[in-house]
């Protein structure tokens, strides 16, 4: 658990402190002087017997109690010098610079285990090792640059990579953006980006913490904790944008199912995030527009005014709003008259709404003024507004200024000209702003903070389901794909429909089995894994003599034990499935079947336990819901309905933690009527 040591040390000693400021041990002392530490500051050196203006004491035995050890020396010696530390001098906290630990080899790792060891027996806190430090208010515990302004409204940011770290203050800044904390946890011996999120989950105090949290990750190791302490976090009013890298896999293997081939954990990523209310990012630009949208009033509704003096921006934030779920609505109001009236010829008020070059600043402020007060269904506003470099925009941005700070709707202000207006802009976000850059960037951003939902519910109620018949049916199961029978009895057992069918072994079977359905028919062998491939499926058979004609063509296919015989049914192509993925539990995933599984791959993903409105979130966020709500005449699919298979399963997999992979591939659907076509289902116990 990270201590009042580690974030208000009243004594802190650079082991390795050094007169050279290119060193880790010497920048991170001058960091600590530059930032007016104000406890008691102490350094180790070898040789040196002043480091910086600072005495220096040669063995960390001659040191006195001290709270904080910020250690940059060489891997090998950083044991022995912990356990001095930790068991003689009351440290309890500890930042580890150096290399060379678990990031680096087995000899390494055990290294890296033995400082843990040590740190843990007298309940102490570890970051690092192989980090850049810790930026509290306190104290600037880094080696690095940039040392950015810290201000308690601005965004706590954890980062599993101090080079990163950097790079994302390195754009943030001149965005505008200020920090309340930094925490780089390097190779997260002790303390990761999980734990981290826990303490400023427990700590939080909604008067005094920051509000945003920013979070770098490449190695999701606890993503329960991760989500618990996020969802939590953002249930007391906070947000979190997070990058996580990593996401490509090496090759791809050889998969038996739809499943298997769709669900990598990356897509994990995608559903913890999603249920745990965490807007995604992929960089370190989209990061900070996402963090600056999360730095100014939040848009309630999705339709949007956009006010600028260039066309060409204006039209492209516009498609790209457009695209994504906000509207940029016509306005036709009975005060656009009264608006127009007050503006140069030719200036247009329909949306975007275009003050031309020549438009002053107090046009930009009568316009901000009308869709604030009078323009009631517009719900926010973009400000689009640059210099072509005839005249310095100063006024304008001072009434931009003015309008946001006592607006309620929200205003995002996009301001292109970071070159020719870069000391209008400089001016602007010393004022306690932030801005964009690029109107795309911005708009994209916007619209996945807008899209993103808040955090599901922890525990959802599920549907009641025959736990014992399903336990019956796994306990006696081989590892391996389970039988059309065993199947049934699952299906069955937690309430998913399915069609009728029965299994036939002999030509005698397939006579009187086939008379006990209404034609159509289908039939599928049992045996192979991919069907289609060896011509183990046929459709739209009518007659018992197709049934005869078909049975013995099939039966003769290698390694096929017997044919499933299937009422046929019609209706959108449906797909549900479902994996194991490792730390991350059972993954459920859902979309539109046929060639949209095959070749769009229009999937949408949660980790159970999946209660309704998450299932219908999934449900709603597939490229293909507007053919799942019916277009052109076709009738759609009830998702309420669709919802509740997903939740069924849902409890399927809590019950029946054994199965690896499933695949529904494919459910048809017609309106109420959802009914699993084919399935597949394979089991492993460790």
């Amino acid at each position: 658990m990270i201590n009042e040591q580690l974030l208000n040390p009243k004594s802190i000693v650079v082991i390795g402190g050094s007169n050279d400021v290119h060193k880790p041990g010497g920048a991170v002392l001058r960091n600590l002087i530059e930032g007016n530490f104000s406890g008691a500051l102490y350094v180790t050196n070898l040789k040196e017997p002043e480091v910086q203006g600072i005495r220096s004491f040669r063995d960390p035995a001659e040191l006195p109690e001290v709270d904080l050890a910020i250690i940059a020396i060489a891997a090998k010696f950083i044991p022995e010098t912990v356990e001095i530390l930790a068991n003689t001098k009351s440290t309890r906290a500890f930042i580890i610079l150096s290399a060379g630990f678990s990031e680096e080899s087995k000899e390494g790792k055990i290294l890296e285990q033995k400082v843990v060891d040590i740190i843990n027996c007298v309940h102490g806190v570890l970051i690092g090792p192989n980090c850049i430090g810790v930026l509290t208010p306190n104290y600037q515990g880094v080696f690095t640059k940039p040392i950015p302004k810290l201000d308690p409204k601005g965004c706590d940011f954890v980062s599993g990579s101090g080079a990163t770290a950097c790079f994302i203050m390195e754009a943030g800044i001149p965005r505008g953006i200020t920090f309340s904390s930094v925490f780089s946890v390097g190779n997260s011996a002790q303390m990761g980006v999980e734990e981290v999120l826990k303490y400023l989950d427990e700590t939080f105090d909604p008067d005094k913490s920051s509000k945003i949290k920013l979070v770098y990750i490449e190695n999701i190791s606890k993503p329960e904790l991760l989500l618990k302490h996020s969802a939590s976090l953002i249930k007391k009013g906070c947000k979190i944008a997070a990058v996580k890298a990593g996401t490509s896999e090496a090759g791809s293997r050889a998969a038996s199912s739809h499943t298997g081939a769709l669900a990598s954990p990356d897509i994990a990523v995608d559903a913890l995030f999603r249920k745990a209310g965490i807007v995604r990012c992929y960089g370190r630009e989209d990061m900070i527009s996402v963090a600056s949208v999360f730095m100014n009033h939040e848009l309630k509704g999705n339709n949007m005014a956009i006010i600028t003096h260039a066309g060409g921006p204006a039209v492209m934030l516009t498609d790209t709003l457009s695209d994504d779920g906000i509207n940029v609505p016509f306005i036709d109001d009975p005060a656009s008259k009264e608006l127009l009236a007050q503006l140069n010829p030719g200036a247009s008020i329909a949306n975007p709404i275009d003050i031309l070059a020549t438009g002053t600043a107090e046009q930009l402020g009568i316009i901000i003024d009308y869709v604030e007060q009078k323009f009631d269904k517009i719900d926010g506003m973009t400000v689009i507004f640059g210099s072509p470099g005839l005249q310095d925009v100063f006024e304008p941005y001072r009434v931009l200024d003015q309008k946001m700070k006592l607006s309620k709707k929200p205003i995002f202000p996009v301001l292109p000209s970071v070159m020719t207006a870069h000391e209008e802009i400089a001016d602007f976000i010393s004022k306690d702003h932030v801005f964009f850059p690029d109107e795309v960037v911005f708009g994209n951003a916007l619209c996945r903070v807008y899209k993103t939902p808040p955090p599901f519910m922890e525990v959802p109620e599920l549907p009641e389901i025959d736990h014992n018949l399903i336990r019956s049916v796994i306990d006696h199961a081989k590892n391996d794909y389970l039988s059309p029978l065993e199947i049934q009895q699952l299906l069955d057992a937690c309430g998913i429909p399915r069609v009728k069918e029965a299994i036939i072994k002999t030509r005698e079977e397939a006579i009187v089995v086939s008379g006990q359905f209404d034609f159509p028919l289908v039939m599928k062998v049992i045996g192979p894994v991919h069907k289609s491939d060896v011509g183990g499926v046929a459709l739209n058979i009518t007659g018992k003599e197709a049934v005869m004609q078909e049975f013995d063509r099939m039966i003769r296919i290698k390694d096929t034990t017997g044919i499933l015989i299937q009422s046929m049914h019609s209706g959108i192509e449906l797909f549900i499935g479902a994996k194991f993925e490792e730390k991350f539990g059972h993954m459920i995933l859902c979309g539109l079947g046929g060639i949209f599984i095959e070749v769009i791959k229009d999937v949408s993903a949660g980790l159970i336990p999946i209660g309704k409105e998450e299932a219908l979130t999934m449900i709603q966020h597939l490229k293909g819901y507007k053919i799942i709500k019916g277009v052109r005449g076709q009738q759609g699919v009830n998702e309420e309905k669709l919802a509740e298979i997903i939740m069924r399963l849902s409890a399927l997999l809590k019950s029946a933690p054994e199965i690896m992979e499933l695949d529904f591939n494919p459910l048809l659907g017609k309106g109420d009527d959802i009914l699993v076509v084919d399935s597949r289902i394979n089991i492993h116990r460790v």
